[in-house]
Order: C-alpha cells, then sequence, then structure tokens
C-alpha cells in the first residue's frame, strides 16, 4: 500500500478524470477546451500507470518510464495543436469546432 491509499482510490480518481475528460471533448466547441480534455484523459492513463506500477510492481520503475513517455508526447501534441488552433484563428476569427468547415484556404 502507498501509506494507506489503497489501488482503488487511484482506479476511481483515474475514472473520473477520464470520463470528464471524454464529456468535455464530446460536449464542447472551442478547441482550446477540447485539447484540454484530451490532456486530462492523457493525464488520467498517467495515474494508471504510476498506480499499477507501485502496487503491482513496487521496486521497478517501467510504470514511471511509461508515464513519462506520455507526458512527453503529450507535450508534443499540445505544441502542435496550439499551431494548428493559431492559424485557425488567423484565417476564421474565431476557434470554435462548427465554423472549421474546411481545412484548405
Amino acid at each position: 500500500m502507498l501509506h494507506g491509499i489503497r489501488l482503488e482510490y487511484f482506479l476511481i480518481l483515474a475514472t473520473l478524470m477520464f470520463f470528464v475528460g471524454v464529456y468535455g471533448f464530446l460536449t464542447r466547441k472551442n478547441l482550446i477546451t477540447m485539447l484540454m480534455s484530451i490532456e486530462l484523459i492523457l493525464n488520467a492513463v498517467n495515474i494508471n500507470f504510476v498506480a499499477f506500477n507501485k502496487f503491482l510492481f513496487p521496486d521497478k520503475l517501467e510504470g514511471h518510464f511509461f508515464a513519462l513517455i506520455v507526458i512527453a508526447v503529450a507535450a508534443a501534441e499540445a505544441a502542435v495543436a496550439i499551431a494548428i488552433i493559431i492559424n485557425i484563428y488567423r484565417h476564421f476569427s474565431n476557434i470554435n469546432v462548427e465554423n472549421v468547415d474546411e481545412m484548405k484556404y
């Protein structure tokens, strides 16, 4: 156990974060909030990696390394997504998904 905190609590937290992220991604129309929802989903995955690593293999660090890889991929994804959002804003003057109906200029 991790200082008295059971694995189920980590799983409940990660599940809530994951489904809040999915709900936010499916219901929001703003690209920035959709990006934040994707980041929330990826953070829920990181919690699972670290929690399962700590409880199943406490002397190894594979879960931590996977979490670092996910963080690096999320940072690269956020940088590319923000660049795309800035270009969309420059062209369409808003960042709502419904108003972006074509990818070509």
